[in-house]
């Protein structure tokens, strides 16, 4: 990644817009991108100051806020899905996305893993369902050789 332009240069350039140039003949005087002439104006304008922004760190998650919300949500319906939390916090006022519901979840250590429910545990098991410990494929699968497929004689 490049370096950040000098707060002496972008100084210059907001002082040249200040004074009545246009964005495109400032941006062409300092060889810089009229995109860049506009960006640092309007920074100037809002902040007083065209400096560069700190670059990298940490951001908060979206929905650090709602933490004891979210977890006392959690304790008071357990088999909610992240979706269903999502849409009940657009409905407060606060628009996430899917991904930010589960990114906080995973940072508190909570997952939200499929298991077998209660009923489903005593109910009898069939070949290749997964759960009695035998592929359904090998009895679909017959011993039959083609000649393709048959061993060759063996050779010493």
């Amino acid at each position: 990644m490049g370096r950040a332009y000098s707060l002496d240069l972008r100084e210059r350039v907001v002082a040249a817009v200040a004074a009545g140039e246009s964005c495109r003949s400032v941006a062409a005087m300092f060889k810089v991108s009229v995109a860049s002439v506009v960006k640092w104006s309007q920074r100037f304008r809002a902040t007083g100051s065209a400096a560069a922004r700190k670059v990298g760190g940490r951001r908060p998650y979206a929905v650090q806020g709602q933490r004891n919300w979210l977890l006392a949500r959690l304790a008071e319906k357990p088999d909610i899905t992240l979706r269903a939390l999502a849409t009940e916090l657009s409905e407060r006022g606060i628009k996430v996305s899917y991904f930010a519901v589960w990114h906080f979840f995973e940072h508190e250590g909570i997952s939200f893993k499929k298991s077998l429910h209660a009923s489903e545990q005593d109910r009898p098991t069939s070949p290749g369902d997964g759960r009695s410990g035998k592929s359904i494929k090998g009895g679909l699968i017959l011993p039959v050789w083609s000649s393709s497929t048959r061993p060759g004689a063996k050779t010493k």
